[in-house]
């Protein structure tokens, strides 16, 4: 069996090259059957994301697997492989098992540690499962491979520290409260980041939100995303001492809320502290406000010097993560080696049977008929011996299976007891 992973990532091609290879969903299946009825190949997957396109597929001894795949790229995207070679990535065995267990771990993600890829991993082998592609071998290696990833996610913090803006936001909300369960948030402006630094909070617990814009339409809007409260963009401030948490990102070109307006809300608020989000820029909050006790004022800058720590903590953690994929690799390699024993186990014990079974038939002729017992007794000698035999080579073949020289012993063992493939 040949195993191949050929394909493209955000590492390796620009996005128009990326797109001309996708898979939508609905073309998936088709294409799979298509490369699975292919001569030679035994199994196949592929997985299609905007970050990256990749085939995977195991193929008889005899086949070759980048003819395979060239010809299919071409007959279904309409490329040939040489137009796109600078771009393409090939793995063979090993080499493909690796690879395969560190895109698994988010180790070869655009943001290493995001937990996305794995959803996507997962969604491929379950398409490639639905249209009979995967059955075998390369199942196997898939479902390890999720299980690799589990391991780098328990075993390390790759994936603990935020690395994205909005989600530093959340993350520096929980180390002011504690729990963000029962939080209220108000969201002022209606910019992307905003949204996605609410929809964060609303899965962290918070539990309401409240939205405000220059155009009341987009607030309205934005608060049936939460099913939260539209709040006049004139009166917002007098909502504020209601509010735990505020995220501005207004388009103003001015400050929109000064400190001695805090002043009033924080003494309405008895105190209680309250987190400001500042992703505005130019900036919608005076940075005075940040002198006043239990006010948490943090802009854009602030978030991004915690994104960028964060990911050095992550890069750290990742060199865990490496080392953890490696092992997995070699426990993988091992357990193909002593696989590709099987044959020549059955093959030995089989020729044995047989000079056995010869050897008893012999005997019955020559001195037969044997009474139940007498049968039983000669079947368990028989046996005996058989096992004695075996047990030597056997014992020979599981020691050597992972050492360099392993081939040379499977093969001096068939050339003994003269086992064909």
């Amino acid at each position: 069996m040949k195993l191949l992973l050929t394909g493209v990532s955000h590492k390796t091609a620009p996005v128009e090259v990326r797109e001309c290879l996708a898979f939508g969903e609905e073309s998936l299946p088709a294409a799979l059957q298509d490369l699975k009825a292919r001569e030679g190949v035994t199994e196949a997957v592929i997985l299609s994301t905007c970050n990256r396109v990749e085939i995977t597929l195991t193929t008889a001894d005899g086949a070759d697997p980048q003819a395979i795949v060239d010809a299919f790229l071409n007959e279904q995207k309409a490329i040939r492989p040489e137009s796109i070679a600078p771009h393409l990535y090939r793995h063979e065995g090993r080499e493909a098992i690796h690879h395969l267990f560190r895109v698994a771990s988010s180790l070869d993600s655009m943001v290493i540690g995001e937990p996305q890829i794995l959803g996507q991993l997962k969604a491929a082998y379950a398409a490639a499962k639905n249209s009979g592609t995967v059955c075998g071998w390369l199942d196997g290696l898939l479902t390890h491979s999720f299980g690799v990833a589990k391991r780098v996610r328990s075993e390390t913090g790759i994936g603990r520290m935020a690395v994205s803006i909005s989600y530093a936001a959340v993350e520096l909300a929980r180390k002011i409260f504690g729990s963000l369960s029962n939080r209220t948030v108000m969201i002022v402006g209606a910019g992307k980041m905003s949204e996605l630094a609410a929809r964060h909070l609303r899965r962290s617990g918070a539990s309401h939100v409240f939205v405000t814009n220059r155009t009341h339409e987009r607030a309205l809007e934005m608060a049936k995303l939460f099913q939260g409260t539209p709040v006049e963009y004139s009166r917002f401030t007098q909502m504020l001492p209601e509010v735990d948490i505020l995220i501005a990102s207004s388009g103003a070109p001015h400050y929109i809320l000064h400190k001695d307006e805090m002043h009033r809300v924080i003494a309405a608020r008895r105190n209680k502290p309250m987190f400001l989000i500042d992703i505005a820029v130019p900036r919608n909050i005076e940075p005075a406000v940040n002198d006043l006790d239990n006010v948490f004022l943090y802009d854009i800058d602030d978030l991004q010097e915690v994104v960028e720590a964060n990911k050095r903590e992550r890069m750290k953690e990742a060199d865990h993560a490496e080392g953890l994929v490696l092992e997995e690799v070699e426990r993988m390699m091992a357990r193909m080696k002593v696989a590709e024993l099987t044959p020549t186990i059955m093959g030995l014990q089989a020729q044995l049977e047989q000079i056995g079974a010869g050897e008893i038939e012999k005997i019955r002729r020559k001195y037969g008929p044997f009474t139940p017992k007498q049968e039983e007794a000669l079947e368990a000698l028989t046996r005996g011996i058989i096992n004695k035999v075996a047990h030597g080579p056997i014992a020979e073949l599981r020691a050597h299976a992972t050492e360099p020289d392993g081939a040379h012993v499977i093969a001096v063992v068939k050339k003994v007891f003269h086992i064909q493939d």
